[in-house]
């Protein structure tokens, strides 16, 4: 009886972008991942962030698609839901074949003045999954997020919604967004004990100026082969350089909506070894930061988001920046995090076993 060949995916795609396996799942998506939260803002805080409208972003999507990126990263609360209405019309637009594209949105903040519109409850969940669909215009979403921690709503009663979802068909896949190492693994032997479908994927914020991640959730996303996605990878444009040094511009996104924070002492110090880095190899600091992170293991893709064709570009190109074992040694140094328990006792108690490891 014939059986079906081991395929492998190719390690690149067809734009020459790198494909990793999402978590332990049977997902490829490229190492870079188109992120949404320029599009359609009007006011407030989306409003800061960006405000692109339909050309725009399907200026956008057509350049990321040609650059080989096959994932794009969204949620509902992106500009009140216009930077999925907007999205899904670009799919429509640019005629892209659904099955060329990993689409992943979330769920979580507040969609209306309910209290029972917001959070990851049952019914908050069902309902904006639905909403997010027709937003986008799609049948399914390949990954479905829970965009944080809802202290509110048990556990167990998000993943049950959740593994309602893709048993009708409408997700294939969850996530998390900023839960903390104990909560992921809490939820993690919750899906295991239920049988319920796994998570494979947690988004969070990493950089060169905020690493924290490497304390505990980097060493449990290691240990349960939980995919890692990297938001706000720049750190709000920090580390793009232009916030640092004499020439330093004031009229920029973190003068209006200063987050992620930053310690701006060490990270000043951090900006001048990206920039003799940057220099050597006639690239910009933001391909630095970029590369770093694509060099990190743990790290599956990294989102990137932006207001201009130029930016996109720049960022992308990061991908071919290739860090040697000293500049990446230069780079960890500056960055290191600061010794604290009970990572600094962990490491001297191992030392009794060191001997043991070839």
């Amino acid at each position: 009886m014939p059986t079906t060949p081991n395929i492998t995916p190719p390690a690149t795609n067809s734009g020459g972008m790198r494909m990793r396996q999402l978590g332990n799942s049977g997902l490829f998506v490229s190492e870079l991942c188109l992120g949404t939260m320029t599009f359609g803002g009007s006011d407030g805080i989306w409003g800061m962030i960006g405000q692109l409208q339909q050309q725009q972003v399907d200026e956008l999507v057509t350049t990321a698609l040609a650059a080989g990126i096959n994932f794009i990263d969204t949620a509902n609360v992106y500009g009140g839901g216009a930077s999925e209405r907007l999205l899904g019309q670009s799919l429509k637009n640019l005629c892209v074949n659904r099955s060329e594209v990993v689409i992943a949105t979330k769920v979580l903040g507040p969609m209306g003045a309910s209290p029972n519109t917001r959070g990851a409850s049952r019914g908050h969940i069902m309902s904006q999954c639905k909403a997010s669909l027709q937003r986008l215009q799609l049948d399914y979403i390949d990954l479905y997020q829970i965009h944080g921690f809802d202290k509110a709503t048990p556990i167990a009663e998000t993943l049950e919604a959740l593994n309602t979802l893709v048993q009708h068909g409408l997700v294939n896949y969850i996530g998390l967004s900023n839960w903390a190492a104990w909560q992921v693994i809490k939820a993690v032997g919750i899906a295991e004990a239920r049988r319920l479908c796994p998570i494979i994927s947690l988004q969070a914020y990493y950089t060169l100026v905020g690493r924290d991640l490497e304390r505990e959730v980097i060493p449990m996303l290691e240990a349960e082969n939980i995919g890692l996605m990297v938001w706000s990878p720049l750190a709000g444009g920090y580390l793009s350089g232009k916030y640092e040094g004499p020439e330093a511009s004031e009229e920029n996104r973190r003068a209006k909506f200063d987050f992620p924070p930053v310690n701006r002492e060490r990270g000043s110090q951090v900006i001048d070894v990206m920039r003799g880095i940057a220099a050597k190899k006639q690239t910009s600091v933001a391909r630095i930061a970029l590369a770093w992170l694509l060099h990190q293991q743990a790290v599956t893709s990294v989102i990137i988001g932006a207001k201009r064709i130029d930016q996109l570009q720049d960022n992308i190109a990061a991908t071919q920046v290739q860090l040697t074992l000293e500049e990446r040694a230069m780079l960890d140094e500056v960055s290191r995090l600061p010794d604290e328990y009970p990572g600094w006792m962990l490491e001297r108690q191992l030392e009794y076993r060191a001997h043991m490891q070839g």
